[in-house]
């Protein structure tokens, strides 16, 4: 048995660990509203990349002794994993048999062999929504949250599984696109990857140093998770018309950075704690939300049915907040810091 990972209730941790693999693709792909309703039983398909994903990051974070700084790091790299060499969205100008090239092209970096816009996006979606906000979602409500969850033969399971699912879709988006990218633009993104694993292992050996000041209330951390959120992913509509491709690319870098930096100086203080976690946790899931409702005309299905679609998911995502929150406060734990 692995120091440090026995527990009084293994089957609650397994429970933990399958709720986050079904519960990663969920948010990733169908509150987003990329996948209708009716593709629901392609979660089957979806699971062992972003499930096993989001599960091999939270238990190497974990094991580590991380926190957030490391799993934002880790899911950063998976999200250059994902739509780089596994799907090639990065690089495959009719992806989907959408026209990518011309949706980007007003950031397109020639030297990078992507857009810049595109990175964001993928960076974006990936990090914050299809593997943060899951962990921390499940996380509530685990007793001890820092506690891994699988010990040796179901961490290499999981990794089985994980890169057979990756191998699976890979294969599967070379045979309808039949796009393969240079081995400059592979090589690229793979230097990259690896440079965000050594950061985030490097953070568990840095950790911020607690801070002597006012926590801030959880609907205030919140609302600030919602409206960085929000500002985003509505930049089409809120900037001018005529404004440069480039203002969203600057637009993402100061939220970005400053709901970096907030995060940062909020939760080092004693009083930051679950109440915090999920407040954040709530306000970035609550823009996914409002979010999938603008895709439902882009669905390949009618759009009341896309409609539908995006109603279940968002009323499953308030069921789930909710019930979060409620577990909270019969736990009522002491604040914590990380």
């Amino acid at each position: 048995m692995v120091p440090g990972i026995a527990s009084p209730r293994p089957h609650h941790r397994l429970r933990l660990a399958f709720a986050l693999v079904v519960l990663a693709p969920l948010v990733g792909e169908f509150l987003l509203g990329n996948q209708p309703v009716t593709a629901l039983p392609a979660v089957l398909m979806l699971a062992p990349m972003y499930g096993c994903g989001a599960l091999l990051i939270r238990e190497a974070a974990r094991r580590a002794g991380g926190g957030w700084p490391t799993m934002l790091l880790l899911a950063a790299a998976y999200a250059l994993l994902e739509e780089g060499p596994i799907d090639q969205m990065l690089w495959n100008p009719h992806y989907g048999g959408v026209d990518m090239g011309l949706a980007y092209a007003g950031t397109q970096v020639p030297w990078l062999g992507t857009s810049a816009a595109m990175v964001q996006d993928v960076l974006s979606m990936h990090t914050v929504w299809s593997i943060c906000v899951p962990i921390a979602l499940i996380e509530t409500f685990s007793a001890d949250r820092t506690r891994p969850w699988l010990g040796g033969p179901g961490l290499a399971v999981t990794g089985v599984v994980f890169v057979a699912g990756s191998v699976f879709l890979a294969q599967a988006q070379y045979q309808s696109g039949k796009f393969m990218g240079s081995t400059a633009q592979f090589a690229g993104v793979s230097a990259a990857i690896v440079a965000l694993l050594a950061a985030a292992f490097a953070a568990v050996r840095r950790p911020l140093p607690p801070r002597d000041a006012a926590t801030p209330a959880p609907w205030i951390v919140g609302t600030a998770a919602f409206a960085a959120g929000s500002l985003y992913w509505a930049h089409d509509t809120l900037l001018p018309d005529g404004a440069s491709p480039w203002a969203p690319v600057a637009l993402w870098f100061v939220l970005a950075g400053g709901i970096a930096w907030l995060c940062a100086r909020w939760s080092r203080p004693h009083g930051w704690g679950p109440d915090h976690r999920l407040a954040l946790t709530a306000g970035a899931l609550l823009t996914y939300v409002w979010l999938g409702f603008t895709h439902a005309r882009e669905m390949d299905v009618p759009y009341g049915t896309a409609l539908l679609g995006n109603v279940l998911f968002g009323a499953a995502a308030l069921v789930l907040l909710g019930v979060a929150a409620m577990r909270l406060r019969r736990r009522v734990p002491p604040a914590e810091g990380g």
